[in-house]
């Protein structure tokens, strides 16, 4: 009689995801839906910017990277993301940034809303509070409001969402609300299917977990799937506590691809992850089929990802769903909670004591009491 799988085992689930990360995997369909609710109540009145700047730093970045790959072919305005201190040189008045900080803490991202504010940017702030929000009502900056109480990384559907939204509403792109609707629907259908109750039989993110136990996941994108290989490879870092990397098509055909040459006796430690498409164009579908042909001949596994829906927005919260479900699934499988990120938390108490953020802080106090 096969042996029941750990993942079979909700009390056990349970006992090992002690903050219950899984439920804000259920749980993601209302999340969206919340955050492009929340989005729309804000009021913008300002020109179309020259350009987009997302500033933010790990899962407060990631939104913006997703937001690139998106809007890539919607819109002739360039958009890029900004982890760093500063802005970079061209940021002036006519550009439009985002400054994200989930806990509005984060100095780097405070480092850049002070540049911002000097440049004369158009700035709107995304915070669940902190210094951000403060100082974002100090100086009568636009801000959204995320829900306080989550990991940062679980955040995503608030420091994500907002965005198209907000390009519609200043005319840059047309229709979201179709898009929004359809991905809403196809992330309750992903939700469901892979649910804690649903067994590892007909579970794909538990399969997937259970396939990839012991490896190091190496997760493959392309075009709008780029960034949502990143956020698949760094909820294996933070929710499963493994590493793991990502790389993209076609760029990966020109470097990375050489790396798999004669690794046949390691070919056990790593784990193959390609994110797929039903409408993956020729050129992109033949290099994924050489790609494969290859690695297969170096005995690497290989397992494939399919988005779910007909828009672009819902395929790509459709495998970002999975991917965190199936990170939070790996991390019952090697029995550490998925919550907590201990390293991190011991390097920000390090750096504070730097006094990098401090002078952040009270240069904008010094620029809000003018």
């Amino acid at each position: 009689m096969p042996t029941k799988s750990v993942l079979d085992d909700l009390a056990k689930i349970k006992s090992v995801d002690k903050s219950d990360m899984l439920s804000f995997c259920t749980d993601a369909p209302k999340h969206y839906e919340v955050a492009c609710k929340a989005s729309r109540k804000l009021k913008l009145s300002f020109p179309k910017p020259k350009e987009i700047i997302v500033a933010g730093m790990g899962g407060s970045a990631i939104g913006g990277e997703l937001l690139k790959d998106w809007a890539r072919d919607k819109i002739a305005v360039p958009i890029e993301v900004c982890r760093d201190y500063s802005l970079p040189a061209y940021a002036d008045e006519r550009t439009l940034v985002f400054a994200v900080s989930y806990s509005g803490e984060t100095e780097e991202s405070l480092s850049v809303f002070l540049d911002a504010v000097k440049r004369g940017c158009e700035i709107i702030s995304l915070s669940s509070g902190g210094k951000l929000q403060e100082f974002a009502e100090k100086l009568d900056v636009s801000h959204i409001p995320v829900p306080k109480g989550m990991a940062p990384r679980a955040t995503l559907p608030y420091l994500f969402m907002p965005f198209p939204s907000i390009l519609e509403s200043i005319g840059l792109v047309s229709n979201v609300d179709l898009e929004i609707s359809e991905t809403i629907k196809v992330l309750k259908q992903v939700s469901v299917e892979n649910s804690p109750a649903k067994p590892v039989n007909s579970n794909f993110s538990k399969t997937l977990a259970s396939a990839i136990c012991c490896s190091v996941p190496v997760v493959y994108g392309f075009g709008f799937y780029r960034a949502v290989a990143q956020r698949f490879k760094t909820q294996f870092n933070e929710n499963s506590k493994v590493p793991a990397k990502w790389e993209f098509f076609p760029e990966l055909n020109h470097n990375e691809i050489v790396g798999w040459e004669g690794i046949s006796d390691h070919a056990k430690l790593f784990s193959i992850i390609l994110i797929r498409d039903a409408d993956e164009p020729v050129e992109l579908h033949t290099r994924i089929e050489t790609t494969k042909e290859l690695m297969h001949k170096e005995s690497l596994r290989i397992f494939e990802v399919y988005g779910k829906g007909k828009s672009m927005l819902a395929r790509m919260c459709s495998v970002i769903c999975l991917g965190d479900f199936t990170s939070v699934y790996l991390a019952v499988l090697r029995g550490v909670d998925p919550t907590p990120v201990r390293t991190i938390n011991v390097l920000k108490e390090r750096l504070a004591k730097s006094g990098t953020k401090d002078r952040i802080v009270k240069e904008l106090e010094k620029i809000a009491g003018k």
